[in-house]
């Protein structure tokens, strides 16, 4: 078994966490000292396999050749070597690409309960950005269920991406040592290949609750005094220990798309709120739009993106986002009245504001490629030009003679306009009809 030492007390005693199960463990028995800390493969023999926390295939496969080891324990890049040039990074998913976009080299986090889409979410991303930008992508699963895994491994197989991609889990049922530390056993294969092979990297981490979850039973086993609502008193700087890797410098690289489980759906959790404080974008996954059917169930509102500034993504871009959330953000406020009154009691120009804030709410959802053998919807990969178009188009009311369904689950704009041909003419539709959200 392993035993990493985490603190000395003095000169013969030490306090270790074991990253291994301790059954059989009895005093008295004998410890060899490695000399070394924790260590992880790199190299291009690591593309295409599965590991966990002590760098062991787990694919059924040989050890891989063309590999070095490094430690886990790194230090963030200097300020010198960082980039600081913004750029997007385009996903494919129109309401993120438009809304919140995401930095090249930055952090975004995915803010959800349980069952709301984020693995599905985490899952598009992967199959959009090996299949169109050539780098590499790494699959962090910490706190993962074996299921999942093997699931994941299997779908990326049948999309084809396996080749540039690698993963590393350390699963639900390994001690909170081995998920303590198996985000920066990831963090080290993702460094060798922004900074040796001059790639860019997308890191995926599913899910970063669980690492703070662990580092909170460490703490307890370690004999420290909890904190606020139970969490370790070191959770902020562990944080900080992992998150402050993630970095663009002048090599390549590391953009970061976090799962992060929000207990209870409480975002004021110390969990939540110290993740946030790292991230350049957040995206929030809705239970009600869920129960709406509205996929990806992105919150609009409360998603936000730190880059969406008309200096980096231009006037245009910048506006029309201003747009769509002034839009969405009217809709939500008359959807009281409504409720109470009924949409004929209100006026023209706000009933006009319901129609366009609906289907632009429609518009938003996209057909995921991973989710195609569930719904039977071929998956579509939107470019950011046509996301802006078709949002330009529906607020200058181009579509406001089509029925709403007709933007629901399609790709760029024009498809809705093939969607009603092939089921009825365009139709004024009629409000008083959505006068109860359904």
């Amino acid at each position: 078994m392993a035993i990493e030492v985490l603190a000395q007390l003095d000169a013969h005693r030490v306090r270790g966490i074991a990253l291994t199960p301790t059954q059989g463990l009895a005093r008295g028995m004998a410890v060899e000292d490695t000399g070394g800390p924790l260590k992880a493969p790199v190299g291009k023999g690591i593309l295409s396999r599965m590991f966990d926390v002590f760098g062991n295939a787990i694919d059924g496969k040989p050890a891989p050749l063309q590999t070095e080891w490094r430690t886990v324990h790194r230090a963030p890049p200097p300020l010198a070597r960082r980039s600081t040039k913004s750029e997007i990074f385009e996903t494919g998913i129109k309401i993120i690409d438009l809304l919140m976009p995401l930095e090249r080299g930055g952090k975004a986090g995915l803010f959800g309960g349980a069952g709301v889409g984020k693995t599905v979410l985490l899952t598009e991303m992967i199959h959009n950005m090996v299949g169109n930008q050539e780098g590499v992508s790494i699959f962090c699963g910490i706190g993962e269920r074996c299921r999942e895994g093997e699931e994941l491994h299997r779908d990326m197989k049948e999309a084809g991406v396996l080749p540039n991609m690698v993963m590393i889990f350390g699963q639900m049922n390994e001690p909170p040592g081995a998920r303590f530390r198996v985000g920066h056993a990831a963090l080290t294969m993702a460094e060798y290949f922004r900074d040796d092979e001059h790639r860019d990297v997308l890191l995926l981490i599913d899910n970063i609750f669980r690492f703070i979850q662990a580092g909170s039973e460490v703490s307890g086993l370690m004999g420290q005094m909890p904190s606020r609502l139970g969490y370790q008193p070191t959770m902020g700087t562990e944080l900080s220990g992992l998150e402050e890797r993630i970095a663009n410098t002048d090599t390549g690289a590391i953009t970061s798309i976090q799962a992060v489980y929000v207990p209870a759906d409480d975002f004021t959790d110390p969990a939540a709120v110290h993740t946030f404080s790292h991230l350049s974008a957040s995206i929030v996954l809705s239970r009600k739009r869920a129960s709406e059917a509205l996929y990806p169930a992105i919150d609009p509102l409360q998603s936000n993106s730190k880059i969406t500034t008309a200096g980096i993504v231009g006037e245009r871009h910048y506006g029309l986002a201003q747009e769509i959330r002034r839009t969405l953000a009217q809709y939500a406020e008359l959807k009281d009245i409504i409720a109470m009154l009924g949409l004929e009691q209100l006026s023209p120009e706000d009933r006009n504001v319901v129609a366009r804030a609906r289907r632009l709410e429609r518009f938003l959802t996209q057909p995921f490629f991973t989710t195609e053998q569930f719904t039977g919807l071929k998956g579509k990969l939107v470019s950011l030009e046509d996301a802006l178009d078709g949002c330009e188009r529906i607020l200058r009311d181009e579509f406001q003679d089509y029925p709403e369904s007709a933007l629901y689950m399609i790709g760029a704009i024009e498809e809705a306009k093939g969607k009603t041909n092939s089921s009825a003419k365009p139709r004024a539709t009629p409000l008083a009809a959505d006068a109860h959200e359904s």
